[in-house]
């Protein structure tokens, strides 16, 4: 191995550190508790070191949005694809909102980071980053099935998943009783996923 190679190794080992810690922090106490001071305390190297990876605490949270995208993703299509077969089309649907639901309350900072927080991330448009685009597209694979006649499947599962979103979001801001959480997701499905 090259100097060259190991020195690569190394920066791309001190990034997920910072990534890594941000992510632990921030679920700890919260993103305002993360600071580059802090986190060069945790991590142990200097603040310039932190920068020398990102510009700031803007670019740290788009970097634990966009590991979040790949988690969130592969969330939903291991629920969607062990949905039992006789549940059709609305089995897998009921699926990918449980998953969705359980992803933000499991990871509450990530799930901020991806669609609460300034994380200096293009959404819905060219540029978008790819985790992004998959993340929406684990969405889409599933929400297509039930779109149905005449439907946008995309314009669809934006409405689905802005559906998804409100309750994520309502739910833990205590806005929604927790005793009809599964009574929603069966609603959103029923009315929403046409099968």
């Amino acid at each position: 191995m090259s100097v060259q190679e190991r020195k690569e190794r190394e920066r791309a080992a001190r990034e997920r550190l910072i990534v890594a810690t941000a992510r632990e922090l921030a679920e700890e106490q919260g993103w305002d508790a993360v600071t580059t001071r802090r986190l060069a305390e945790r991590i142990e190297y200097s603040q310039p070191v932190l920068y020398s990876h990102f510009r700031g605490k803007r670019e740290i949270i788009g970097a634990v949005a966009l590991e979040g995208a790949a988690e969130l993703a592969a969330a939903v299509r291991a629920a969607t694809s062990a949905a039992p077969s006789a549940d059709g089309p609305r089995g897998r649907v009921a699926a990918l909102a449980h998953a969705y639901l359980d992803f933000a309350a499991r990871h509450p900072a990530v799930y901020d980071a991806l669609f609460q927080l300034d994380g200096g991330l293009a959404y819905a448009r060219e540029d978008t980053p790819a985790p992004l685009k998959d993340a929406f597209a684990s969405l889409l694979e599933t929400l297509a099935e039930v779109a149905g006649d005449g439907v946008d499947p995309g314009a669809f599962t934006e409405t689905f998943w802005a559906a998804l979103h409100g309750l994520a979001t309502l739910t833990r801001a205590g806005r929604l009783p927790p005793e009809y959480a599964a009574s929603r997701v069966e609603l959103l499905v029923d009315r929403l996923a046409r099968v």
